[in-house]
């Protein structure tokens, strides 16, 4: 299963999913390349350390999705790849129709809430101002609405009354 890692940022969740992969943890899936919006995002960097190519990809003009040609531009580069699973590692773009259309079932997000609580942004934030004792993290399929698709799993974190945000 040959997959596609799509990030914004550090790249932390990319980086947990190449050592997993470096240590015999994925069967027979393999990640086969990296896909940035920022042209600085640290996550880029595992690329070459992890012997696969790192791309960056401009979403310009729009701040918070893929649309128009920044779209065209993503479903060109990721149907170069012929990629099985497209992962969403902390990309912090909206995906339009023409994109999960283009990857139609192959996309999946990783989340860092107990969804259907605490969708999009800041997540953990927003679950730590709310009080509540108990987030996590949820994998899911991604869908046009935010954070809404098919749940394929969850992990359920406590908040202690000693953590801060």
């Amino acid at each position: 299963m040959k997959i596609v890692l799509l990030g914004s940022g550090k790249g932390s969740n990319a980086k947990a999913i190449l050592d997993a992969h470096t240590h015999g943890l994925l069967g027979l899936a393999e990640p086969i390349a990296i896909i940035s919006d920022q042209a600085e995002a640290p996550i880029l960097s595992f690329g070459p350390q992890f012997g696969i190519p790192s791309h960056f990809l401009s979403a310009a003009p729009f701040k918070t999705k893929l649309a128009g040609e920044a779209e065209h531009r993503y479903i060109t580069k990721l149907q170069e790849y012929k990629p099985d699973l497209i992962i969403l590692a902390g990309f912090m773009r909206v995906l339009k129709p023409p994109l999960l259309k283009a990857f139609s079932d192959q996309i999946i997000n990783l989340h860092p809430s107990l969804l259907p609580a605490f969708k999009g942004l800041n997540a953990i934030e927003q679950a730590f101002n709310y009080g509540v004792r108990y987030t996590g993290c949820t994998v899911h399929w991604v869908s046009p609405e935010v954070d809404a698709g098919r749940i394929i799993g969850q992990s359920v974190v406590p908040i202690l009354a000693r953590d801060t945000l």
